[in-house]
């Protein structure tokens, strides 16, 4: 029955893809295939195997330890101001950004991380179907960020057309910067971070390449990686930890306007209907996780955090379902995270098309007009995701 289910949230999600192509018949259905048979294989190796298990231990125990590095830093300047025992969001989960945002530095700047963005971009462009820029700017996204990867390529940003700089947003948008992947570590499981982070880079073509078909001619097909300007050691880190630390402030700001803005409203919707705003999400969102493989009696709950996620942000969700976890059980714990795991929401679409702006008035103006038709496609492509981890948990 399981299984009937997952292949009718299939159906049902490339369905929704092929309603909104731009270009039917330009569809190329190998490919597609091909990379949902790697995402199949991916997530069972990762979630269901001794190699996968010692794949992500590794991992984990690797972020650990970086988290551990930051803690001594975040101790040096604000030991003292969390009571013993205390574990104040900010300090443990947002401030380890800075530290890992130097880690990214020192790798981008000593040309290794460049090296393994272009190489697993190359691979990748001979499964996809689709161009080496597209390839490269999905991998880039996933380890340097939504907003900065658009630095990367600007070289050829306005060269591009629509339907190209379209799959270029839109892995922005189904990925989540590696900056920030110890912060999700510390709110859900790591396994289901890298599983998710693995499936969704596939699942971003294969989305991709259902509404926005197109062919990338040999001409057509190069990859211009702007060089970072020449800095010395010394500048890039103050630069990089700069950065980090502007990423914390926002997401922290971010996440107090938000979850007092959903506490409002819950309390509102409570008092007029007798019902909590994420509660009515829930029943709406019902059907959703139904297909993705959670069982009828945690579908309300589960419905209302993916919700939540698409409304506000994946912190804010994420954050809730670390409160309501005792209440689910273990395979739609895993079917949620995976679904929380992606920068897909509202809030990502200014993000993005401001990322773009910055660079080129016209190309950001451009991807304002579809930012709706982005949100549409990367939430298909965290629907799918948790489709396929349904298949294996």
């Amino acid at each position: 029955m399981n299984y009937l289910i997952g292949i009718l949230g299939l159906l049902i999600v490339f369905g929704l893809a092929f309603i909104a192509s731009n270009n039917r018949k330009e569809i190329k259905y190998k490919p597609i295939i091909v990379m949902i048979v790697l995402q199949l294989l991916l997530a069972t190796v990762l979630l269901n195997t001794k190699f996968g298990f010692i794949i992500i231990d590794t991992i984990a125990k690797v972020f650990g330890k970086l988290l551990e590095y930051a803690a001594e830093g975040i101790e040096f300047v604000f030991g003292g101001m969390a009571n013993e025992g205390a574990a104040p969001f900010f300090l443990t989960v947002l401030l380890p950004i800075v530290f890992i945002s130097v880690l990214i530095g020192i790798l981008q700047h000593f040309k290794i991380l460049p090296f393994i963005m272009k190489g697993i971009g190359l691979v990748l462009s001979k499964i996809n179907g689709m161009g080496k820029l597209e390839s490269y700017n999905a991998v880039a996204s996933a380890i340097v960020g939504q907003s900065e990867v658009f630095i990367t390529v600007k070289k050829q940003l306005d060269k591009l057309p629509p339907n190209r700089l379209y799959t270029l947003c839109a892995s922005a948008m189904s990925t989540v910067s590696m900056s920030i992947v110890g912060a999700y570590m510390t709110m859900i499981e790591p396994k289901y971070v890298v599983t998710a982070i693995v499936i969704n880079l596939f699942g971003g073509f294969i989305i991709a390449s259902i509404i926005n078909p197109y062919t990338v001619s040999d001409s057509e097909d190069i990859l211009e990686v702007q060089a970072e300007e020449k800095q010395s050691f010394f500048e890039m880190l103050g630069e990089y930890i700069l950065d980090g630390f502007k990423v914390a402030i926002i997401v922290g700001a971010m996440l107090i306007g938000f979850v007092a803005l959903i506490a409002g409203i819950n309390n509102v919707f409570e008092m007029v209907i007798g019902i909590s705003f994420q509660d009515l999400l829930g029943y709406v969102f019902a059907p959703l996780a139904f297909m993705m493989g959670i069982p009828a009696s945690e579908m309300v709950a589960a419905g209302g955090i993916m919700a939540t996620k698409l409304v506000t942000n994946e912190f804010v969700a994420m954050m809730t379902l670390a409160e309501m976890s005792s209440q689910f059980s273990e395979k739609t714990l895993g079917i949620v995270s995976v679904f929380l795991v992606s920068f897909a929401n509202f809030s990502s679409i200014g993000i993005v098309s401001g990322a773009v702006k910055g660079l080129s008035e016209k190309q950001g103006n451009t991807v304002a007009r579809f930012g709706l038709r982005l949100l549409y496609g990367a939430t298909l492509v965290s629907i799918l995701s948790a489709i396929i981890v349904s298949f294996i948990l």
